[in-house]
């Protein structure tokens, strides 16, 4: 049998950090799912509108798992509603948007479902649709892409020191 070799495709791993840069969201830890056709984003606060002849989705996106605070809003045109059976099995509907991704160096546009995830281990899972032809994907491994830089807080850094007695100081 002859040996398939693909070298013009990067490697990901089963998980990642990427950018959803016209959602205004810097970092998100997504999902590579082989398994998965479609693409999810978590989602909530969904509200329909019309702008310009045209159906839009406003919703609200946590980020980061397992962080309420931190909440980025944004806008897409709908593309179509689309039944998505999720892993337990049920159908719903759900809005599917097209917005551009950003990894290993690489933007280009996939489709989302929007849906809630909060009870997800992952905010987003990438679907086979949105890396194929691109990507293979290395299931032992994670995060090719790296880790996205913390922004610096503007808050002094406190760095807190035991004394020997074991009172706790704090230091700027």
């Amino acid at each position: 049998m002859a040996k398939i070799r693909h070298p013009d495709r990067l490697i990901v791993g089963w998980r990642e950090w990427v950018s959803l840069p016209d959602l205004g969201i810097d970092w998100i830890k997504v999902k590579v799912d082989t398994g998965a056709r479609s693409s999810s984003l978590h989602a909530y606060d969904l509200q329909e509108f019309v702008r310009g002849g045209e159906r839009w989705v406003r919703f609200k996106v946590h980020p980061v798992q397992r962080n309420s605070a931190q909440v980025v809003q944004a806008e897409a045109a709908v593309l179509e509603f689309r039944s998505v059976r999720s892993s337990s099995g049920r159908a719903t509907m759900r809005p599917v948007i097209v917005t551009n991704i950003a990894l290993l160096g690489f933007t280009w546009p996939v489709e989302l479902t929007l849906a809630n995830r909060d009870a997800m281990g992952f905010r987003m899972l990438l679907g086979r649709q949105a890396f194929r032809r691109r990507f293979l994907v290395d299931g032992g491994r994670s995060y090719y892409g790296g880790r996205p830089q913390r922004k610096k807080s503007k808050q002094r850094n406190i760095r807190r020191h035991r004394s020997a007695v074991g009172e706790v100081t704090e230091e700027t």
